[in-house]
Protein backbone atom coordinates (compact mmCIF):
# COMPACT_ATOMS: atom_id res chain seq x y z
CA UNK A 1 0.00 0.00 0.00
CA UNK A 2 1.27 3.44 -0.88
CA UNK A 3 0.09 6.88 0.01
CA UNK A 4 0.95 10.11 -1.68
CA UNK A 5 2.30 12.73 0.63
CA UNK A 6 1.79 16.40 -0.16
CA UNK A 7 3.82 17.66 -3.11
CA UNK A 8 6.28 14.77 -2.97
CA UNK A 9 6.93 13.33 -6.47
CA UNK A 10 5.40 9.89 -6.88
CA UNK A 11 8.73 8.14 -7.50
CA UNK A 12 9.86 9.25 -4.04
CA UNK A 13 6.56 8.15 -2.48
CA UNK A 14 6.94 4.72 -4.09
CA UNK A 15 10.57 4.52 -2.96
CA UNK A 16 9.83 5.42 0.67
CA UNK A 17 6.82 3.11 1.00
CA UNK A 18 7.76 0.12 -1.18
CA UNK A 19 11.51 -0.40 -0.79
CA UNK A 20 11.37 -1.19 2.98
CA UNK A 21 8.51 -3.61 2.32
CA UNK A 22 10.10 -5.38 -0.63
CA UNK A 23 13.74 -5.44 0.48
CA UNK A 24 13.39 -5.76 4.27
CA UNK A 25 9.94 -6.91 5.42
CA UNK A 26 9.40 -9.59 2.77
CA UNK A 27 12.83 -11.28 3.13
CA UNK A 28 12.42 -11.27 6.94
CA UNK A 29 8.99 -12.89 6.57
CA UNK A 30 10.45 -15.61 4.32
CA UNK A 31 13.19 -16.33 6.86
CA UNK A 32 10.57 -16.67 9.60
CA UNK A 33 8.54 -19.04 7.42
CA UNK A 34 11.63 -21.08 6.62
CA UNK A 35 10.96 -23.51 9.46
CA UNK A 36 7.86 -24.79 7.66
CA UNK A 37 8.63 -27.47 5.08
CA UNK A 38 7.60 -26.98 1.46
CA UNK A 39 6.07 -29.93 -0.39
CA UNK A 40 7.03 -30.61 -3.98
CA UNK A 41 4.15 -30.11 -6.44
CA UNK A 42 3.61 -30.80 -10.11
CA UNK A 43 3.59 -27.76 -12.38
CA UNK A 44 0.88 -27.30 -14.99
CA UNK A 45 0.61 -24.97 -17.98
CA UNK A 46 -2.46 -22.80 -18.54
CA UNK A 47 -3.94 -22.42 -22.01
CA UNK A 48 -4.40 -18.82 -23.28
CA UNK A 49 -8.18 -19.25 -23.37
CA UNK A 50 -8.31 -20.22 -19.70
CA UNK A 51 -5.96 -17.37 -18.79
CA UNK A 52 -8.24 -14.83 -20.50
CA UNK A 53 -11.34 -16.39 -18.93
CA UNK A 54 -9.89 -16.18 -15.40
CA UNK A 55 -8.66 -12.63 -16.05
CA UNK A 56 -12.20 -11.59 -16.99
CA UNK A 57 -13.47 -13.20 -13.77
CA UNK A 58 -11.03 -11.04 -11.78
CA UNK A 59 -12.57 -7.77 -13.02
CA UNK A 60 -16.03 -7.97 -11.37
CA UNK A 61 -14.36 -9.16 -8.15
CA UNK A 62 -12.17 -6.08 -8.25
CA UNK A 63 -15.09 -3.78 -9.11
CA UNK A 64 -17.30 -5.06 -6.27
CA UNK A 65 -14.40 -4.98 -3.80
CA UNK A 66 -13.50 -1.44 -4.84
CA UNK A 67 -17.10 -0.26 -4.39
CA UNK A 68 -17.35 -1.83 -0.92
CA UNK A 69 -13.98 -0.40 0.14
CA UNK A 70 -14.85 3.10 -1.09
CA UNK A 71 -18.29 3.16 0.53
CA UNK A 72 -16.98 1.83 3.84
CA UNK A 73 -14.03 4.24 3.86
CA UNK A 74 -16.30 7.22 3.28
CA UNK A 75 -18.88 6.00 5.81
CA UNK A 76 -16.33 5.47 8.58
CA UNK A 77 -14.66 8.84 7.97
CA UNK A 78 -17.86 10.88 7.45
CA UNK A 79 -16.84 11.43 3.84
CA UNK A 80 -13.42 12.82 4.72
CA UNK A 81 -11.24 9.90 3.57
CA UNK A 82 -9.29 10.27 0.34
CA UNK A 83 -8.00 7.45 -1.82
CA UNK A 84 -4.31 8.36 -1.83
CA UNK A 85 -3.44 5.43 -4.09
CA UNK A 86 -5.84 6.70 -6.74
CA UNK A 87 -4.37 10.19 -6.36
CA UNK A 88 -0.89 8.73 -6.79
CA UNK A 89 -1.93 6.79 -9.89
CA UNK A 90 -3.24 10.01 -11.46
CA UNK A 91 0.34 11.33 -11.57
CA UNK A 92 0.83 9.59 -14.88
CA UNK A 93 4.51 9.02 -15.60
CA UNK A 94 7.06 6.24 -16.04
CA UNK A 95 7.29 5.55 -12.30
CA UNK A 96 3.74 4.19 -12.26
CA UNK A 97 4.88 1.64 -14.83
CA UNK A 98 8.07 0.78 -12.92
CA UNK A 99 6.50 0.39 -9.46
CA UNK A 100 2.82 -0.42 -10.08
CA UNK A 101 3.06 -2.52 -13.23
CA UNK A 102 6.45 -4.26 -12.94
CA UNK A 103 8.04 -4.31 -9.47
CA UNK A 104 4.85 -4.44 -7.38
CA UNK A 105 3.33 -7.54 -9.05
CA UNK A 106 6.68 -9.39 -9.16
CA UNK A 107 7.51 -8.89 -5.47
CA UNK A 108 3.94 -9.30 -4.22
CA UNK A 109 3.23 -12.48 -6.19
CA UNK A 110 6.56 -13.94 -5.08
CA UNK A 111 5.67 -13.21 -1.46
CA UNK A 112 1.91 -13.82 -1.18
CA UNK A 113 1.52 -16.62 -3.67
CA UNK A 114 4.82 -18.51 -3.96
CA UNK A 115 6.25 -18.11 -0.47
CA UNK A 116 3.06 -18.03 1.57
CA UNK A 117 1.18 -20.72 -0.33
CA UNK A 118 4.24 -22.97 -0.74
CA UNK A 119 4.74 -22.93 3.05
CA UNK A 120 1.08 -23.44 3.98
CA UNK A 121 -0.53 -25.53 1.23
CA UNK A 122 0.30 -28.76 3.10
CA UNK A 123 -2.21 -27.70 5.79
CA UNK A 124 -5.06 -27.41 3.28
CA UNK A 125 -5.54 -25.76 -0.12
CA UNK A 126 -8.52 -23.58 0.88
CA UNK A 127 -6.73 -22.59 4.09
CA UNK A 128 -3.60 -21.53 2.18
CA UNK A 129 -5.58 -19.60 -0.47
CA UNK A 130 -7.67 -17.69 2.08
CA UNK A 131 -4.57 -16.89 4.12
CA UNK A 132 -2.82 -15.62 1.00
CA UNK A 133 -5.81 -13.43 0.09
CA UNK A 134 -6.21 -12.02 3.60
CA UNK A 135 -2.49 -11.26 3.99
CA UNK A 136 -2.45 -9.63 0.54
CA UNK A 137 -5.45 -7.46 1.39
CA UNK A 138 -4.10 -6.38 4.78
CA UNK A 139 -0.66 -5.71 3.29
CA UNK A 140 -2.08 -2.78 1.31
CA UNK A 141 -2.93 -1.04 4.61
CA UNK A 142 -5.65 0.94 2.87
CA UNK A 143 -9.39 0.31 3.32
CA UNK A 144 -10.09 1.56 -0.19
CA UNK A 145 -7.97 -1.34 -1.48
CA UNK A 146 -8.53 -4.06 1.13
CA UNK A 147 -11.62 -5.79 -0.25
CA UNK A 148 -10.62 -5.91 -3.90
CA UNK A 149 -7.05 -6.90 -2.98
CA UNK A 150 -8.44 -9.71 -0.80
CA UNK A 151 -10.70 -11.02 -3.58
CA UNK A 152 -7.97 -10.77 -6.20
CA UNK A 153 -5.56 -12.44 -3.78
CA UNK A 154 -7.97 -15.38 -3.44
CA UNK A 155 -8.26 -15.70 -7.24
CA UNK A 156 -4.50 -15.38 -7.76
CA UNK A 157 -3.97 -17.91 -4.97
CA UNK A 158 -6.28 -20.41 -6.66
CA UNK A 159 -4.51 -19.92 -9.99
CA UNK A 160 -1.12 -20.49 -8.37
CA UNK A 161 -2.42 -23.49 -6.43
CA UNK A 162 -3.66 -25.21 -9.59
CA UNK A 163 -0.61 -24.44 -11.76
CA UNK A 164 2.29 -24.07 -9.27
CA UNK A 165 3.64 -21.50 -11.73
CA UNK A 166 3.97 -17.88 -10.69
CA UNK A 167 3.92 -16.47 -14.23
CA UNK A 168 0.13 -16.58 -14.61
CA UNK A 169 -0.92 -14.70 -11.47
CA UNK A 170 1.97 -12.26 -11.98
CA UNK A 171 0.87 -11.53 -15.56
CA UNK A 172 -2.75 -10.98 -14.43
CA UNK A 173 -1.55 -8.75 -11.60
CA UNK A 174 0.49 -6.69 -14.09
CA UNK A 175 -2.44 -6.34 -16.52
CA UNK A 176 -4.83 -5.23 -13.77
CA UNK A 177 -2.31 -2.75 -12.33
CA UNK A 178 -1.58 -1.41 -15.82
CA UNK A 179 -5.28 -0.74 -16.34
CA UNK A 180 -5.78 0.90 -12.95
CA UNK A 181 -2.43 2.66 -12.62
CA UNK A 182 -1.63 3.70 -16.20
CA UNK A 183 -4.43 3.26 -18.77
CA UNK A 184 -7.46 4.53 -16.80
CA UNK A 185 -5.62 7.59 -15.37
CA UNK A 186 -4.30 8.43 -18.85
CA UNK A 187 -7.83 8.30 -20.28
CA UNK A 188 -9.21 10.46 -17.46
CA UNK A 189 -6.51 13.09 -18.09
CA UNK A 190 -7.64 13.36 -21.73
CA UNK A 191 -10.62 15.32 -20.40
CA UNK A 192 -10.32 18.61 -18.49
CA UNK A 193 -12.38 17.55 -15.46
CA UNK A 194 -11.34 20.59 -13.39
CA UNK A 195 -12.76 22.92 -16.02
CA UNK A 196 -15.93 20.79 -16.21
CA UNK A 197 -16.92 21.85 -12.67
CA UNK A 198 -16.65 25.52 -13.62
CA UNK A 199 -18.59 25.24 -16.90
CA UNK A 200 -21.27 23.11 -15.19
CA UNK A 201 -21.86 25.91 -12.70
CA UNK A 202 -21.88 28.41 -15.54
CA UNK A 203 -24.45 26.29 -17.43
CA UNK A 204 -26.67 26.21 -14.35
CA UNK A 205 -26.56 30.01 -14.36
CA UNK A 206 -27.66 30.10 -17.99
CA UNK A 207 -24.27 30.20 -19.76
CA UNK A 208 -24.79 27.21 -22.05
CA UNK A 209 -22.16 28.46 -24.49
CA UNK A 210 -19.38 27.73 -21.97
CA UNK A 211 -20.50 24.11 -21.73
CA UNK A 212 -20.69 23.78 -25.51
CA UNK A 213 -17.20 25.24 -25.88
CA UNK A 214 -15.84 22.82 -23.24
CA UNK A 215 -17.50 19.86 -24.98
CA UNK A 216 -16.01 20.82 -28.36
CA UNK A 217 -12.53 21.26 -26.84
CA UNK A 218 -12.72 17.87 -25.10
CA UNK A 219 -14.56 15.97 -27.85
CA UNK A 220 -11.73 13.52 -28.56
CA UNK A 221 -11.09 12.83 -24.88
CA UNK A 222 -14.81 12.32 -24.22
CA UNK A 223 -15.05 9.87 -27.11
CA UNK A 224 -12.05 7.88 -25.82
CA UNK A 225 -13.51 7.89 -22.29
CA UNK A 226 -16.93 6.74 -23.53
CA UNK A 227 -15.45 3.84 -25.51
CA UNK A 228 -13.26 2.82 -22.58
CA UNK A 229 -16.09 2.77 -20.03
CA UNK A 230 -18.43 0.95 -22.40
CA UNK A 231 -15.79 -1.73 -23.02
CA UNK A 232 -14.93 -1.91 -19.31
CA UNK A 233 -18.59 -2.30 -18.40
CA UNK A 234 -18.97 -5.05 -21.00
CA UNK A 235 -15.98 -7.07 -19.72
CA UNK A 236 -17.15 -6.68 -16.10
CA UNK A 237 -20.58 -8.02 -17.10
CA UNK A 238 -18.94 -10.89 -18.99
CA UNK A 239 -16.79 -11.59 -15.93
CA UNK A 240 -19.89 -11.75 -13.69
CA UNK A 241 -21.49 -14.29 -16.03
CA UNK A 242 -18.31 -16.41 -16.06
CA UNK A 243 -18.04 -16.24 -12.25
CA UNK A 244 -21.61 -17.42 -11.77
CA UNK A 245 -21.22 -20.23 -14.31
CA UNK A 246 -17.84 -21.45 -13.07
CA UNK A 247 -17.91 -20.81 -9.31
CA UNK A 248 -18.82 -24.39 -8.43
CA UNK A 249 -16.25 -25.84 -10.84
CA UNK A 250 -13.30 -24.88 -8.63
CA UNK A 251 -11.24 -27.94 -7.68
CA UNK A 252 -9.57 -28.52 -4.32
CA UNK A 253 -7.57 -31.53 -3.19
CA UNK A 254 -6.82 -32.99 0.24
CA UNK A 255 -3.43 -31.79 1.52
CA UNK A 256 -0.86 -34.04 3.32
CA UNK A 257 -1.43 -32.37 6.71
CA UNK A 258 -4.99 -31.11 6.15
CA UNK A 259 -6.22 -29.25 9.22
CA UNK A 260 -9.61 -30.35 10.57
CA UNK A 261 -12.37 -27.74 10.34
CA UNK A 262 -12.59 -27.08 14.06
CA UNK A 263 -8.98 -25.98 14.43
CA UNK A 264 -8.17 -24.28 11.09
CA UNK A 265 -8.92 -20.68 12.08
CA UNK A 266 -7.23 -20.94 15.47
CA UNK A 267 -4.12 -22.61 14.04
CA UNK A 268 -3.70 -20.30 11.04
CA UNK A 269 -4.83 -16.96 12.44
CA UNK A 270 -4.33 -17.44 16.18
CA UNK A 271 -0.55 -17.81 16.21
CA UNK A 272 1.65 -14.98 17.49
CA UNK A 273 3.08 -14.03 14.09
CA UNK A 274 -0.29 -13.78 12.33
CA UNK A 275 -1.94 -11.95 15.23
CA UNK A 276 0.91 -9.42 15.21
CA UNK A 277 0.65 -8.95 11.44
CA UNK A 278 -3.14 -8.48 11.59
CA UNK A 279 -3.00 -6.01 14.49
CA UNK A 280 -0.24 -3.91 12.88
CA UNK A 281 -1.80 -3.78 9.42
CA UNK A 282 -5.30 -3.04 10.77
CA UNK A 283 -3.86 -0.25 12.94
CA UNK A 284 -1.97 1.27 9.99
CA UNK A 285 -5.10 0.94 7.82
CA UNK A 286 -7.12 2.85 10.42
CA UNK A 287 -4.44 5.54 10.65
CA UNK A 288 -4.36 5.98 6.86
CA UNK A 289 -8.16 6.31 6.86
CA UNK A 290 -8.21 9.30 9.17
CA UNK A 291 -5.04 11.12 8.13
Amino acid sequence: GVGAGGDMPNWMTFLISDVPLYLIAMPVAVVLMGKSTVIETRKFNMKPGMFFKLLLMCLPMMWVGSMVGSMLSLALSDGEATNRVADLAMQTNIWNVVFLVILGPIFEEWMFRKQLIDHTRKYGEKTAILLSGLAFGLFHMNLFQFFYAFLLGVMFGYIYMRTSKLRYSTAMHMIINFNGGVLAPWILTRVDLDQLDKVSQAAENGNVAAMEQWASQNATGLAIMLVYFLLYGAVILAGFVLLIRNFRKAEFYIAPEELPRGVRAKTVYGNVGMVTFIVLTVLLTAISLFL
